[in-house]
């Protein structure tokens, strides 16, 4: 059975990284959001080209933004990898082979122009698209596959992308990224 947006669960965290309780996704990001577990996943296609998204008019925290491949939350006890996986299928309709966590440590803080805070220790994930994307309206409403070249020129102009993607994009060309996808 499907969880309702409404009855999502994200893990909450203290200034070391370590869980200190839950809290429902719809009651966690406003102006005060508490530091909590997020990952975010870049996917490639067999031509090494990146799926960039545009998230949805609805979304919560930088409706109508386009980012990296898709972002989420794991439940309470999910491993990572396995919410990478569920969050592909929910948000893209695709199955990936083997999420990588290429940046563990990656947090940030980002602040949209309504006043919501994203304040998340978010691990960054790559992997392969297997499979046809299909986006969900209520996540995605557009999808672009470009070069490394192009996502770096939007990573670069900040208001171009989402203020996570900006920052990760850098941080994945120093840790190899582009020659584990080629």
């Amino acid at each position: 059975m499907a969880v309702s947006t409404t009855d999502e669960l994200v893990v909450l965290l203290d200034e070391d990284g370590a869980a200190i309780g839950c809290a429902r996704k719809a009651t966690v990001h406003h102006r005060d959001t508490p530091l909590h577990l997020g990952f975010s996943c870049y996917l490639f296609d067999d031509d090494g080209r990146v799926l960039l998204t545009r998230r949805a008019l609805g979304k919560r925290t930088w409706p109508g933004v386009w980012t990296n491949s898709f972002c989420g939350h794991p439940a309470p006890d999910e491993e990572l990898s396995d919410a990478v996986a569920r969050r592909a299928r929910q948000e893209l309709g695709v199955a990936i082979d083997s999420p990588t966590c290429v940046l563990p440590d990656f947090r940030y803080r980002a602040v949209a122009p309504d006043g919501t805070v994203e304040n998340e220790i978010c691990p960054v994930f790559w992997a392969r698209v297997d499979g046809t994307v299909a986006p969900a309206a209520d996540e995605t409403m557009d999808v672009r596959w470009v070069s490394w070249q192009d996502l770096r020129t939007a990573a670069a102009l900040a208001w171009a992308i989402s203020p996570w993607a900006a920052e990760q994009v850098p941080l994945l060309e120093r840790a190899g990224l582009v020659d584990q996808v080629s």
